[in-house]
Formats: structure tokens, sequence, C-alpha cells
């Protein structure tokens, strides 16, 4: 089974006196490296303008990590589950993981983003600010344009053999989720609501942290689960689980219910 995440929004600079940079050729599907480097090159230009803030659709109080955006290829790198520190990988624990669980975690989490379009949960990477929604055409020469469409062609052929016929344990939000869709019949996307009365809503703080705790525990599990089954059956034994089969295009869904 495979496990596919978001990035986070909060990401966490690495060292500054730490000697590792930024190499794309040491990222996982390292056929992606010219791809990867047009992202880099692209975001480096557009952080420099004067539009930038516009560009990358960020508030004013994140100019900061806009204007580090501009030292990329300078900048300290880090695993990527130490510098990506929102909701969902404070919940994931992985400062905690054992040295088994780490192991799985390299091989079996994906890190969808709009720079790289998608890292190991071991690979050094900078911290950087880029959203999946962000079009890097705009006077940024030969950018990649929306960067959507960019990593949903790029990543096609590589995930589709890396996949195979895995389980997909679905983590990610619907921007990173459209850069790359496995069959909906291999494919097991996790929802979270929280009911109070018979009432269920959605609470996006709530669902990212339930998501990061459910994969510490697949991570951490005796036995990592493999099917969709064995997967629900873990999640019981912290949420009221709902499985939804899947029908046509639409995938699994497994619903973790919480008291509101």
């Amino acid at each position: 089974m495979l496990i596919f995440l978001p990035p986070s929004e909060g990401k966490t600079a690495p060292d500054p006196d730490g000697t590792a940079r930024l190499d794309l050729d040491s990222l996982i599907l390292p056929e992606l490296a010219e791809q990867r480097r047009t992202a880099v090159d692209a975001l480096i230009r557009v952080s420099r303008q004067s539009d930038a803030q516009e560009i990358l659709k960020v508030g004013a109080k994140v100019m900061g990590e806009v204007e580090r955006n501009q030292q990329l290829w300078e900048a300290p790198a880090a695993p990527a589950h130490d510098v990506y520190t929102g909701v969902l990988f404070e919940a994931l624990g992985a400062p905690d993981l054992s040295a088994t669980a780490l192991g799985r975690a390299a091989e079996k989490v994906l890190v969808f983003s709009g720079l790289f379009g998608a890292t190991s949960f071991t690979d050094r990477i900078p911290a950087y600010r880029l959203s999946m929604g962000v079009d890097l055409s705009p006077a940024a020469g030969d950018g990649p344009g929306r960067l959507g469409g960019y990593w949903r062609g790029a990543l096609a052929e590589p995930l589709r053999e890396r996949v195979g016929d895995q389980l997909v344990l679905d983590c990610r939000s619907s921007g990173y989720a459209a850069a790359y869709r496995p069959h909906p019949e291999q494919t097991l996307v996790v929802n979270s609501f929280t009911e109070r009365e018979g009432t269920r809503k959605v609470v996006t703080h709530f669902a990212k942290h339930a998501r990061g705790e459910l994969t510490g525990m697949v991570l951490r599990a005796e036995q990592m689960p493999e099917t969709v089954d064995q997967v629900a059956e873990l999640a019981a034994e912290r949420w009221d689980v709902e499985v939804r089969p899947a029908a046509g295009r639409t995938p699994h869904q497994l619903d973790l219910i919480a008291a509101g």
C-alpha cells in the first residue's frame, strides 16, 4: 500500500548551518528532474517580481517566505517530514516514528507539491511557498504554467508504474489529488466528519488532523494494512468508521466520524 499526502502550508526552514542543499537527482522519481528544475527556476523568477504576491496568491504576512523563494538553490535542505510542519504532519508525529516506521514512510509515503510534483517522506527539500493552484506562466519565461496541469502530465507515467496494483490511501486535498488519480478501485480516499445530534460537518482543521493521525497509525501498525477492510479495521480503533465502495469513477471512501 502507498500513502498519498498533501504538503503543508506551514513549513519549518532547515538549519541554516546545515550543509545539505537541494539536489534534484537525489529525489524520488529522478526522471522528473528537468520538470522540477523548470518549476524551481520559474518560482525564483516570479518571487523576485513586484507582483509576486498576486501571482502566488498569498497574504502580506507571508511575503517573507516569498522572499525566501528567491534563494531556493542556495537554501538549506532537510527531510520533507521535518520541513512540512502543518496540522497533518504534526498529528502524524514524524519525530516519534520508530526506525521501522520511518523506513516504511520513506518507502510508502508520497508527498505531493506544486514545486516538486511528488517527493518521498525523507527527500531533502528546502522550505518554500507555493501551492498547486498557482499559474507560474506570467512573466516567467518558459515557466510551467498552471501547476495542476503541469504535474498531471509529468506524473502520469512515473506514478502509474510506481503504484502498479497497490492500494493507495489518499489523504490529499482536492487541489493536490488532481495532479494524479490512481484507478478508483485501488484508491481509498480519507474523509473526516464531526457529528452532533445526527448532523455531520467537515471542519478543515480536524480533517487534516484526522488524516495525519490515521497515517501515523498505519505507519506504526505491527503489520501495515494492505486492503480497504484492513485500513478500516485499524481506523475503527480510533473513530466510528464507514466505508463507501468505489462506484464508477468514484474511489472507495473511508469516513472517519468523531463526536462534534
